[in-house]
């Protein structure tokens, strides 16, 4: 059984932000028998004051039982809090005991306890006397939500905001030293300069949001180059498109002129002959292809007359009126693309 309700330290948790630690009420464990099976774990509601003035609320216990059973893991009782300061710096925090069941009892939360040997022996000894829960609470309302563990304590104190133990925990030294504070700084100035850096990050990012005048550009003459750019190159697509069309009919219909390929398959060799690489292959396989004496060329195409001006072969000048262009004008699209 528990008896004396000695006020001392519990680490309790916001809910809200999951720091913030705080001061409750320590709970003495009666040695005259050995370690108790069960335990008072925290104190009956619905106002639970604290030794440094704080004050929470547990208006219904039977909100932190169910939070327990909805947990479905037994909770550890260690040694001075030591998941909180030893496991936080990697060092070990072994449990003096685990908590398999929590019940309400006149308002107060009470737990049933499997002591491990160590604890065991610790409290029937009365080398460790009081219980200090660990429990999280809403922000606003102060309200206890669920019960997270508990340490065997002995050194209550009533200045320090951290747990039990004399001195400041590590892991609050390193917070502070991170924010630029010294080791007495209150948790109102570690939430003040908390808030300080946020506003530091928020004009930097707005800074950042906003560019350098120079590096501005309308946003109507922004999109008007992208259109630009987009028509140029749509425009550019179809022009190489309807070359490289026109080109494959020229060479397919020299073919079946030639007597290379016969007119049934010219739509076949058209579709084979749409891309670079079809026509290309193309050209090279009707290159072994034999011609009919009759269908021979001149050998004239694309030959400039004497002091004349430059002419197109065979293959240009059905490309040309493919596109419906005039020689002069496709000559120039021609040297053009080639320079």
């Amino acid at each position: 059984m528990l008896m004396d309700r000695n006020p001392s330290s519990c680490l309790a948790m916001n809910a809200a932000s999951g720091v913030a630690p705080a001061y409750g009420q320590a709970i003495a464990l009666n040695a005259a028998s050995g370690a108790p099976e069960w335990i008072e774990l925290i104190p009956s509601g619905p106002e639970l004051v604290g030794r440094d003035g704080r004050r929470w609320r547990m208006s219904d216990v039977n909100k932190v039982v169910a939070a327990f059973a909805a947990n479905r893991a037994d909770l550890p009782i260690d040694w001075e809090h030591a998941q909180y300061t030893a496991a936080m710096q990697g060092q070990p925090a072994p449990a003096a005991g685990w908590i398999e069941q929590v019940e309400a009892r006149n308002g107060a939360l009470w737990g049933r306890v499997n002591w491990t040997e160590r604890g065991r022996a610790a409290v029937a000894a009365r080398e460790y006397r009081y219980i200090s829960p660990v429990f999280s609470f809403d922000a606003a309302t102060k309200e206890v939500s669920a019960l997270k563990c508990a340490g065997l304590v002995n050194r209550p104190n009533l200045e320090l905001q951290a747990l039990n133990q004399e001195g400041t925990p590590p892991m609050w030294k390193q917070v502070l030293a991170a924010l630029g504070l010294p080791e007495t700084a209150t948790e109102a100035e570690a939430v003040s300069a908390i808030k300080a850096l946020q506003g530091e990050k928020e004009v930097a990012l707005n800074a950042a949001k906003a560019p350098p005048n120079n590096l501005f550009v309308p946003r109507a003459d922004f999109d008007a180059a992208l259109n630009r750019e987009a028509t140029t190159k749509s425009e550019f697509t179809a022009f190489k498109d309807g070359i490289q069309k026109a080109k494959a009919e020229a060479v397919v219909n020299a073919a079946v002129e030639k007597g290379q390929i016969t007119p049934a398959t010219k739509d076949y060799h058209l579709a084979a002959c749409r891309t670079e690489d079809g026509l290309t292959a193309f050209e090279a396989m009707i290159a072994k292809v034999p011609v009919n004496d009759a269908a021979k060329p001149s050998g004239l195409d694309g030959k400039k007359p004497e002091g004349g001006a430059p002419t197109l072969g065979a293959e240009e000048l059905a490309v040309c009126r493919q596109l419906g262009m005039a020689e002069a004008d496709f000559i120039k699209q021609r040297d053009a693309m080639r320079a």
